[in-house]
C-alpha cells in the first residue's frame, strides 16, 4: 500500500510561513526553510518589544514629569511622594499628559502636593 503524506496539509503549513514572512528581503521571503527561520527571529523580537515599549513609554512619561515639575521647583521623585502622601491617585501617563498638553492643571497639581 502507498505512503499517504498529507500533501494539503504541508503545503498549507509552507503557505502559512511564506505568507508570514511577505515584506522579507530576498530568500527570506521565498525560500521555506530560510523564512522559517527569518519568522522565528521576528516573532521572538516582536515579543520581546511588546515587553521593551511598555518600560519605554514608562521612561518618556516619567522624563515629561520630571521636567513640568522642575519648572515649578520641585523633582519628580519628591512629586510623586507628595501625591502618594496627599493620596491624590494619578498615574503616570495622565500626569505626563496634563505636563505637556496642560501646565495650568498640572501645576494645580504640584501646588497641592508642596
Amino acid at each position: 500500500m502507498p505512503r499517504s503524506v498529507n500533501a494539503v496539509a504541508s503545503r498549507a503549513r509552507r503557505k502559512k510561513v511564506l505568507k508570514a514572512a511577505r515584506g522579507f528581503f530576498g530568500a527570506r521571503s521565498k525560500v521555506l526553510t530560510v523564512a522559517k527561520n527569518a519568522l522565528d527571529k521576528a516573532m521572538g523580537y516582536a515579543y520581546r518589544d511588546r515587553r521593551a515599549k511598555k518600560r519605554a513609554y514608562r521612561r518618556l512619561w516619567i522624563a515629561r514629569i520630571n521636567a513640568g515639575a522642575r519648572m515649578h521647583g520641585i523633582s519628580y521623585s519628591r512629586l510623586m511622594h507628595g501625591l502618594a502622601q496627599a493620596d491624590i491617585q494619578l498615574n503616570r501617563k495622565v500626569l505626563a499628559d496634563l505636563a505637556l498638553n496642560n501646565p495650568a492643571a498640572f501645576k494645580t497639581i504640584v501646588d497641592s502636593v508642596k
